[in-house]
């Protein structure tokens, strides 16, 4: 059950006000209620209010609607219009709340706010047995209005607990719907709504007799739901209904019967009828569930239209009060034909009995604590998911969140587990003291004397092969033929060139003169645009005026020189792919994961760098020319030779980059080395490249996590438990994506968790205020 508020004003009346005024709170599952007590004041404004308001009402329901219960006395108020009625809804509003704001009850107004949190469900109901109370629109109160999930209702403030018979179970909602007195209004809309209900078993009265309609109140087999449409009226605060159109009856002329099929499981009412609450007051007495009434004359469409709404939502699985609320609510669009509209539906309530959902009706006893996934609410859910997803395909799409996932990729790559170094790889580094140690002039960062004793000292321990990663556009000097003729013939040392840098470098940087260009390779990268390199481009078509004419970058031709000394040769698949061995390298397009635009020239893939605190073990020039390492190092390796000094400014940044503050870059070299060892490892190692999603599928994955919000939100009773949900699916998620690229997969994280966080609000809030 849901929470409950009894508000007692039975001592007082509204001429002297009314002390005390106790309230009750039922908390869920405990039956042992928190009673606050305070009082009001003397508010005899609002009784001649609410006269006014009726006279001015039924003047204007002669004049706008058909459908009416009898005749109405002339109220004098001939000359009436929507602005005086307007006028006195406003006026009563005003002093309801001025009413119930007083200093007198704010006590128990401040305790219901702090015990009750605004996405709660709750009822109050206003137990009073005087007829003018139970008359007022207690839904003004901003109090109700405040909370979105309550709806307030009447009582008497007499009740017992009524212990129905044995019945048989049938699995359907088995309803008496009598439809009486017909003339002037239009009574088969309400038989259509009825036969529209799913598991709803009912027999119709049409027009009956007082003795038909007795023979079927004793029916054996019970029923759930009693409903009459039709003229009615309350006179002296006594109700009658027209069965037909020469007999009307009391609510006691049917009283035995009705004893009976309350005894039988009868447990609501409904007067879709005019002028009910006479009817409500006496059928009270029988201590019956609930009953719904209009407290005034009611216009035909009106009627239908609440009760379309009403049992719309209530046999969905919304709640008895939510659904009256929604109903409620949905009338006063309809305000401008038919004023007033909004403010006649009432419920009147046995607090002795609790509400029961349509499912319950139906003997579904197994019902869930919390809101039911009903149709409509899965149609707003899958609306709402597929709108949301397509909102944030649409942004991506324009590459207005690309920044915000790849840092979001970043982010994962950082948190992988350590591989270690690449056992395959040794780095020489050519640090600032090994280029202050170089006596000679140098025309790069490496001397022709310095590079022809480290190549000497290399070949001693014979490397699969060398790469260098020092531009040398130069010829070697004179005075060492042994180098010139030592890279003209030395089959496993691969240099650089570069295609081109910039607008003002168009033509690059020429190879060095003596190596033949099957064995030069280009090193150039693709920067994102906030300068992190994330991407390899391992093949491109050389610009035409390009000095460096070769197609390959220096980690693909180091690499493939390695494996063809493994046997592992090197293809073009038909689709002009790149393939070493078994490993065939696609390149990626736009859209890629987070990538939805950049450039794809040339044949690039994603960059799976290694996780590792150092890609290879390194050893400074120095060490190498003084023996200050381990051969083991450098025999069957792949050795990459490059700069790792300020004064060469060769540093890039990476995704491991962006963890510190300043960003710490790695030297080209080290890049190189990363890009080669991916390479290998998904080769030799079978190590993934990493790879995506196709764009349906990111689709249907924010799709999915958007629908899955939704039904959250529809569980959920509040916002701190769906929060709660929320962060920990988003936590899932995460969790999900993370170990995804362990196995080489990108699935993007921020747009899942933005149709995750936006679907479960909106879901949310259109529930609460749908």
């Amino acid at each position: 059950m849901s929470k409950l508020i009894v508000l007692s004003l039975e001592k007082g009346n509204l001429n002297d006000g009314f002390f005390p005024v106790t309230a009750q709170l039922w908390e869920t599952n405990n039956y042992r209620p928190i009673k606050f007590i305070g009082s009001l004041p003397p508010a005899p404004k609002i009784a001649e209010l609410y006269k006014r308001f009726q006279l001015i009402y039924q003047a204007l329901h002669k004049r706008f609607v058909s459908r009416s219960g009898i005749e109405v006395e002339s109220t004098g108020l001939n000359n009436v219009s929507e602005v005086d009625f307007s006028e006195v809804q406003e006026q009563l509003y005003e002093e309801i709340n001025s009413w119930l704001n007083s200093d007198l009850f704010r006590p128990i107004d401040q305790k219901l706010r702090e015990k009750l949190a605004l996405d709660e469900e709750f009822q109050v109901i206003i137990e009073a047995s005087d007829y003018l109370l139970q008359q007022l629109p207690w839904h003004l109160w901003n109090f109700i209005e405040h909370y979105q999930l309550c709806e307030v209702a009447v009582s008497n403030p007499k009740y017992e607990r009524v212990i129905p018979l044995p019945r048989q179970k049938t699995n359907k909602v088995r309803i008496l719907a009598i439809l009486g007195n017909s003339q002037g209004i239009d009574i088969q809309q309400d038989r259509n709504i009825l036969e529209q209900l799913p598991d709803a078993s009912i027999v119709f009265l049409v027009e009956p007799s007082r003795q038909e309609l007795d023979k079927w109140l004793w029916d054996e087999q019970g029923w759930d739901i009693l409903f009459f449409a039709g003229h009615s009226h309350s006179q002296d605060e006594k109700g009658q209904i027209h069965i037909n159109q020469t007999s009307s009856l009391t609510i006691n002329e049917l009283k035995n019967a009705l004893i009976y099929a309350i005894s039988r499981g009868l447990k609501i009412a409904i007067f879709n009828s005019c002028d009910g609450l006479g009817l409500a007051r006496q059928l009270a007495d029988l201590q019956i569930n609930q009953i719904i009434v209009m407290r005034e004359e009611i216009p035909d469409f009106i009627a239908q239209e609440f009760l379309k709404h009403f049992l719309g939502a209530f046999s969905e699985g919304q709640s008895f009060y939510l659904a009256v609320r929604y109903a409620r609510s949905r009338l006063q669009g309809l305000e401008e034909e038919f004023p007033g509209a909004s403010w006649l539906p009432v419920i009147c309530q046995n607090i002795a009995q609790e509400t029961l959902t349509w499912q319950e009706l139906c003997g579904q006893t197994n019902i869930i604590a919390f809101p039911k996934l009903i149709a409509r609410n899965l149609k707003i859910t899958f609306l709402v998911s597929v709108l949301i997803t397509g909102l944030i395909t649409g942004v991506r799409l324009l590459g207005f969140m690309q920044q915000w996932e790849l840092s979001a990729f970043d982010s994962m790559m950082r948190m992988r587990p350590d591989e270690g170094a690449d056992k395959r790889l040794l780095v020489i580094t050519v640090t600032e003291a090994d280029i202050q140690a170089q006596k000679e002039r140098q025309k790069s960062s490496l001397s022709d004397s310095t590079l022809q004793e480290l190549l000497q000292k290399l070949s001693l321990y014979k490397p699969k092969a060398i790469g260098l990663d020092i531009y040398r556009d130069f010829p070697v000097g004179s005075q060492y033929p042994d180098l010139a003729n030592h890279l003209r013939t030395n089959k496993n040392f691969i240099a650089i060139c570069q295609v081109s840098n910039s607008k003002k470098q168009a033509v690059g940087i020429s190879p060095p003169p003596e190596i033949p260009s099957n064995r030069i390779g280009f090193s150039d990268v693709v920067f994102d645009s906030d300068l992190v390199i994330r991407r390899n481009l391992l093949y491109m078509t050389p610009e035409v005026g390009s000095n460096c004419k070769s197609p390959y970058s220096l980690n693909f031709e180091l690499a493939r020189q390695y494996l063809a000394k493994e046997g592992i040769g090197f293809d073009i698949t038909d689709e002009g792919y790149l393939q070493l061995g078994k490993i065939v390298f696609k390149p990626i397009d736009a859209p890629t994961g987070g990538y939805q635009k950049f450039d794809t020239y040339g044949h690039q893939i994603l960059l799976n760098y290694r996780s590792s605190r150092e890609v290879a073990k390194q050893v400074s020039v120095a060490q190498v020319l003084n023996n200050q390492f381990d051969p083991n190092l450098i025999k069957d390796k792949i050795v990459l030779i490059g700069v790792d000094s300020q004064s060469a400014k060769d540093y890039f940044l990476t995704p491991y980059s962006m963890a510190t503050t300043p960003h710490q870059e790695i030297s080209g070299v080290l890049l190189h080395a990363h890009m080669v060892s991916q390479i290998l490892s998904a080769v030799l190692d079978k190590r993934s490249l990493l790879w995506v999603l196709p764009a349906w599928g990111e689709i249907l994955s924010i799709c999915g996590t958007s629908l899955v919000a939704g039904i959250l939100a529809v569980y959920s009773r509040s916002q701190l438990k769906l929060a709660i949900l929320i962060s920990a699916e988003l936590l899932i998620i995460y969790g999900c994506c993370f170990v995804l690229l362990l196995y080489g997969g990108w699935m993007p994280f921020l747009p899942s968790a933005l149709g995750l966080v936006i679907t479960g609000i909106s879901v949310k809030n259109t529930k609460n205020y749908s």
